[in-house]
C-alpha cells in the first residue's frame, strides 16, 4: 500500500506522538503530567509500606492531576512568583537536594565492620564488668549534707531524707538511680560510689560540680553487656552521623565565609 504524501504526514505524526504520550500520565488544559512523577511518588509509598496496585496508581494519578490542577490556578494568580513562596520553594530545593548528598555520601562511605567492632569494644571497656544500684541526696551546701550523714546515722530513712534532694529526678523516688555503670556518673561521685560495700553510705560529703552528695550503696552485680548483634543497629547508626558531621565540617573549612 502506498501512502499520499498528505496522508504520510498525518501517519507520520500520529505514531510519531505515541511515545511522548506514553511517557505522559494526563494532560491538563494542554500541560502534561510526566509518568515519571507518578513512579517517583509511588515508589516514596511503597518505601514507606504500602503496596503497588492499580489502585494505588489510580489514586496516584488523581492526585498529581488535581495537584497539577491547582499549580496552574495559583500560576495564574501570580502566587509562585511571590517572594515568600520563592523562599519557601528554595528551602524546600535545599533540603531535597541535601538529602541526595546526604545519602551519596552515605553509599560511598560506608561504616566498616571493623570500625564498628572497635566502637563495641570501646563500650565494653567504658561500661566495664559491674554495675551499681545506688540512691543519692544532693543537697548544694557540704553543712547540709553532714547534717543529712548525722540523721541517717541515728536511725533515720534514706527514702525519707532524700525528698530535699535538689535532684528532682531521683528525690521523689527515694533518691533511687537504679541500675548504671560507674561510667554514667562524673568520676568523683563513681569513685566513692564503688568505694562503698553493699548496704554503706559514704561517710563524708561527696564534693561534684553539681554539690554536695550523700551516696548510698544498694547493691552491685557482673554488667550485663548486650552483645555486638544487639547494639550494632545503633553503633552504625552513631559512627554513620559522626561521618556525616565530620564531612560537613571539612566542607565548611574549605568554604569562604564573609
Amino acid at each position: 500500500m502506498t501512502l499520499k504524501p498528505a496522508r504520510l504526514l498525518v501517519f507520520l505524526l500520529a505514531t510519531a506522538a505515541v511515545p511522548a504520550m506514553a511517557q505522559n500520565l494526563a494532560v491538563v488544559n494542554g500541560k502534561p503530567v510526566p509518568s515519571s512523577r507518578a513512579d517517583a511518588m509511588i515508589k516514596q509509598m511503597a518505601a514507606q509500606g504500602q503496596q503497588d496496585s492499580p489502585q494505588l496508581r489510580a489514586m496516584v494519578k488523581e492526585e498529581l492531576v488535581n495537584r497539577e490542577i491547582l499549580m496552574q490556578e495559583a500560576d495564574k494568580l501570580g502566587l509562585s512568583s511571590s517572594p515568600e513562596v520563592k523562599n519557601q520553594m528554595e528551602m524546600a530545593r535545599q533540603s531535597i537536594v541535601i538529602r541526595a548528598l546526604v545519602a551519596d555520601y552515605v553509599k560511598k562511605n560506608p561504616v566498616s565492620e571493623a570500625d564498628m567492632k572497635a566502637e563495641y569494644d570501646k563500650f565494653k571497656a567504658q561500661a566495664g564488668d559491674k554495675e551499681y544500684h545506688a540512691r543519692h541526696i544532693l543537697v548544694e551546701k557540704e553543712e547540709d549534707a553532714k547534717a543529712i550523714i548525722a540523721k541517717l546515722k541515728a536511725g533515720a530513712k534514706f527514702e525519707d531524707l532524700a525528698k530535699q534532694s535538689k535532684d528532682t529526678g531521683s528525690a521523689a523516688n527515694g533518691g533511687d538511680l537504679d541500675w548504671a555503670p560507674p561510667s554514667a556518673f562524673v568520676k568523683p561521685f563513681s569513685d566513692a560510689m564503688t568505694s562503698l560495700q553493699k548496704g554503706q553510705i559514704t561517710e563524708t560529703p561527696v564534693q561534684t560540680q553539681f554539690g554536695y552528695h550523700v551516696i548510698k550503696l544498694e547493691d552491685s552485680r557482673a554488667a550485663k553487656v548486650p552483645s555486638f548483634e544487639e547494639v550494632k543497629p545503633q553503633i552504625a547508626e552513631s559512627l554513620q552521623q559522626q561521618k556525616l558531621q565530620a564531612y560537613q565540617q571539612e566542607l565548611k573549612k574549605k568554604a569562604k565565609i564573609q
